[in-house]
């Protein structure tokens, strides 16, 4: 997968994944505000989407291509696992932070194995409703949604939530005012809820 590896000073990884038609350098800031000291690995989706990068593909818009989801999916987990050899990481101390369609692709993950101790989902949807979720026990996730998000209404982020709670995880949930754009407030919220996991 097209990435980048920035070392850090702690054993912790950051794992950064952008929406639709970002680039592996759009979350970098985002990542130095949450955990200045973290080492950084960062992912560009090599799908193209008239012309734009992604993850994985869809149909339309709130409509993912499912079969493409799964083995993007398997593809990105084995990815990680092969990073931990080739940049000498800890995959215990990886921490998964994804916006829209980079935080469907962790939610995927999450949806098929208790992949990280702790995620973040900045304006995630349902990844799959077809599956059955493995046990999440000790799973932390943070989830942030915009209270007006044209592209992922409310009643998607709160299903997501209450079926990652259902299946063991513990998810703290955040909403701000506006749609799907990040803001400042919940950056905030997701880096005094990232602090107890970096190490």
């Amino acid at each position: 997968m097209i990435h980048q590896f920035i070392k850090g000073t702690t054993e912790t990884t950051l794992v950064l994944l952008h929406g639709t038609g970002g680039t592996e350098q759009d979350l970098i800031p985002l990542a130095r505000i949450l955990a200045p000291e973290a080492n950084i690995l960062t992912l560009r989706g090599d799908v193209l989407e008239n012309g734009m990068s992604r993850f994985f593909r869809r149909h339309a818009e709130g409509v993912l291509d499912l079969e493409d989801l799964k083995k993007q999916t398997e593809r990105f987990l084995t990815f990680l696992d092969d990073a931990t050899t080739e940049y000498g990481i800890d995959r215990d101390k990886m921490i998964p932070l994804g916006y829209s369609n980079g935080a469907n692709l962790i939610g995927s993950a999450l949806y098929r194995q208790n992949a990280f101790h702790a995620s973040l989902l900045f304006h995630p949807m349902v990844p799959d409703r077809s599956l059955t979720l493995p046990d999440l026990a000790g799973a932390n996730v943070f989830i942030s949604a915009g209270e007006r998000d044209p592209i992922c209404p409310k009643t998607e982020t709160e299903e997501l939530t209450s079926t990652l709670r259902s299946a063991g995880a513990d998810v703290e949930l955040f909403y701000h005012g506006g749609g799907h754009e990040l803001r400042m407030e919940e950056v905030e919220a997701a880096r005094a809820w990232l602090e107890p996991f970096l190490g």
